[in-house]
């Protein structure tokens, strides 16, 4: 069974996709809705995380910082970090430990 999750973030992924580089309100947009989907819960999305694709996680890490803002979970950094060595070609590193600069002990 797919999770309300996958579905929403997928629709959220297929929008984003479309979007023209320059549609700036338009990807905003975007990325507002996969900040609230992936902060609402986040031992789901950390289970959501872990089964997505390299090309969901491409577009998932424009927000990566944000959920961690909102979450203040290590948890969820230390998911990022096994994605990052999931898919090296995405080269993550540098948005994982900005990310992990918005968690206050």
């Amino acid at each position: 069974m797919i999770s309300s999750l996958k579905k929403d973030m997928d629709s959220v992924i297929k929008i984003r996709e479309s979007k023209d580089i320059n549609d700036f309100y338009g990807i905003n947009e975007c990325w507002n809705e996969m900040i609230e989907l992936l902060s609402d819960n986040i031992n789901e999305t950390i289970a959501y995380l872990n089964n997505c694709s390299e090309k969901e996680i491409y577009y998932i890490s424009e927000v990566f910082e944000d959920i961690a803002e909102r979450t203040n979970s290590k948890e969820y950094i230390k998911c990022l970090r096994a994605i990052d060595s999931k898919y090296p070609r995405l080269n993550l590193k540098q948005d994982i430990d900005v990310a992990e600069e918005y968690i206050i002990d």
